[in-house]
């Protein structure tokens, strides 16, 4: 292993790299300030139409509802995320945590701009995107000299710039996500690296798969078992991270003393602060991702609500039923359990079944989180895994048997059966998903890590560790009392 001198200089190089980048792309604007007008390639078949990419398609509605369903989706990594995450740890980590989660919206943001969203959504391709939309080339808006007017990008009835936004927050916090795992223990230098290259060579290609007209994306042809109803992200973002997850718990091994010493949630406020953040920021993530103000983001709403609902119910159930006392920590983790898995239903699916799906996933969460944890004996820090994981692949899963064409936008349903409820057959196109998700997620991220551990090393120093990564990773302490 390297030795620390070697991880500032990476640091050093990411970021001169994204430096230049930036260069890059404000020499060329200033070179041409009237590009040609261009008229953007289909993308997401399922939710995006740009087939009638003019300014006289824009709906302000759709346009308000998407820009504040950015802003809610931005609110779940911080203070959201951060605060339900800081709250779980020991007091000596609370700022490492906060961190890891406002940085990566810095770094994610970058990164999403200069190449991430042409990745995710430039072209058709089966596997990857096309470099139509690198450095926000086909995004921004532009002098269209012809007009004599400002040409504004078109993604269906909403700015393709509105469009980048919203995906771009959904890039930030799934990554962010996976820092639970390894909490108060992985150096910061390399998980900045690592959360780069996670996001380019695992979290674009899901989400083109998915979302872009890939391998997976449901009624493309050639699409593989059919392709996935994904509406908001059960395998782009839950699944992902959460697998991911899990082999970075492995990999990076236990925190010292874990399994003798007690290791409780030093601030269980903070926690519940941070859960029902993200249980209102979750109303853009899943509600917004009908990309529309209408029915269906009315729908999907309604289903993000009572399946947090439900997930925290069943949670709390499960602990009042199996210790004789609910908890805050348990009803918290409940009301995530349903978030995450009613994400992949909620533009197909009921309302009403919005609920059986959150009780499902609150009661298989808890077991995943208790039994199976115990058993195994892994050390995933703050059950990234056994929440966001096991959610994701239990709602993913459950969208082929509540889909229902009595709510899908006709688009993608066609008009016909599609859940086993109604007789249909898309079981199959989520199974292939879920199989294809995991296996992906969990071989680029072992070998992502082999080589980071053998180049940067992956965990802080035992010194390091016992100081604390507030202080050791960052000369700070959360709590100064005088």
């Amino acid at each position: 292993m390297l030795n620390s001198n070697l991880a500032v200089s990476w640091i050093k190089i990411s970021t001169l790299a994204v430096a230049l980048s930036l260069g890059v792309s404000v020499a060329a604007m200033a070179e041409d300030s009237s590009p040609a007008v261009t008229t953007p390639s289909a993308d997401d078949a399922a939710s995006v139409d740009t087939s009638v990419p003019d300014n006289d398609t824009l709906d302000t509605g759709d346009n308000a509802w998407m820009l504040v369903s950015s802003a809610l989706v931005l609110l779940m990594t911080a203070p959201g995320l951060a605060l339900f995450y800081c709250g779980l740890v020991r007091k000596k980590n609370v700022l490492g945590v906060m961190m890891q989660c406002v940085f990566l919206m810095c770094l994610m943001a970058i990164v999403w701009a200069l190449w991430g969203y042409t990745l995710a959504f430039g072209g058709t391709g089966p596997y990857i995107g096309n470099f139509d939309y690198l450095l926000l080339n086909n995004v921004q808006s532009h002098w269209d000299e012809a007009a004599g007017d400002v040409y504004v990008e078109m993604a269906g009835s909403i700015p393709r710039l509105t469009h980048m936004l919203f995906q771009g927050m959904f890039f930030i916090i799934t990554p962010a996500l996976i820092c639970g795992a390894f909490a108060e223990r992985m150096k910061f230098s390399t998980m900045v690296v690592f959360m780069v290259l996670w996001g380019t060579l695992i979290y674009c290609p899901l989400c083109h798969w998915v979302w872009g007209g890939g391998i997976l994306a449901f009624g493309v042809d050639g699409a593989l078992g059919g392709g996935v109803l994904d509406f908001a992200g059960g395998a782009v973002v839950h699944i992902s991270s959460g697998l991911s997850a899990l082999v970075c718990a492995l990999l990076i091994g236990k925190r010292l003393g874990f399994g003798n010493e007690q290791m409780p949630p030093h601030n269980l406020t903070y926690t519940t602060i941070g859960a029902t953040l993200l249980w209102v920021g979750w109303f853009g993530f899943n509600g917004g991702s009908a990309l529309a103000a209408n029915g269906l983001a009315a729908s999907a709403f309604a289903v993000t609500h009572f399946g947090a609902a439900a997930g925290g119910i069943a949670w709390a159930g499960m602990e009042w039923f199996t210790r004789g006392k609910p908890s805050i920590l348990g009803t918290c983790s409940g009301v995530v359990a349903g978030l995450a898995g009613v994400t992949p239903t909620t533009g197909f699916v009921q309302p009403i079944h919005g609920i059986l799906i959150g009780l499902v996933c609150g009661l298989v969460c808890f077991y995943a989180c208790t039994a199976i944890k115990n058993r195994v004996g892994y050390d995933d820090s703050l059950d990234v895994f056994g929440v966001h994981g096991v959610s994701g692949l239990v709602g993913t899963i459950l969208v082929g048997v509540f889909a229902t064409r009595n709510v899908t936008d006709v688009a993608v349903s066609g008009g016909q059966p599609l859940g086993l409820i109604e007789g249909g057959s898309v079981i199959v196109g989520q199974l292939t998903a879920v199989t294809i998700t995991c296996v992906f997620s969990v071989v680029v991220t072992f070998v992502l890590l082999k080589v980071l551990d053998a180049t940067m090393g992956l965990r802080v120093s035992q010194k390091e560790e016992i100081e604390g990564l507030d202080f050791s990773q960052h000369g700070e302490e959360g709590y100064i009392l005088i």
